[in-house]
């Protein structure tokens, strides 16, 4: 069983591809200007371009954890959430309120995906 990292860094891979499950790393948006719906979008459309550099899509999600810097936001972002995933394969999911990097990043995720 080989292990796979793609864009490895000093602290972290933003890839892992292991026994045919791809895990990406944690994900915030670059443009922070963006309000919790922006942010989210972004995250997303990077999710779906590692996937596919992967060999994988969302339709292969299996698991799914949101970070938020303030729960009040989470309708917002479920909305966007919700327009994106594949309503047929939905994954798990925890989505938990908490202190990010920055103040300004308003959410973070992170998912793993079958190959």
């Amino acid at each position: 069983m080989s292990i796979k990292r793609t864009g490895i860094g000093p602290i972290m891979s933003r890839v892992v591809e292991h026994n045919g499950v791809v895990y990406l790393c944690g994900l915030t948006a670059d443009d922070r200007a963006a309000d919790i719906k922006g942010q989210t979008r972004e995250i997303l459309d990077k999710i779906d371009a590692l996937l596919a550099s992967a060999g994988s899509s969302k339709a292969k999600l299996l698991a799914a954890t949101v970070y938020l810097s303030d729960m009040s936001m989470k309708a917002a972002m479920n909305e966007v959430w919700q327009a994106w995933i594949d309503p047929a394969h939905p994954p798990t999911r925890a989505c938990v309120g908490t202190v990010l990097g920055t103040p300004d990043t308003l959410v973070e995720i992170v998912v793993s995906a079958a190959k």
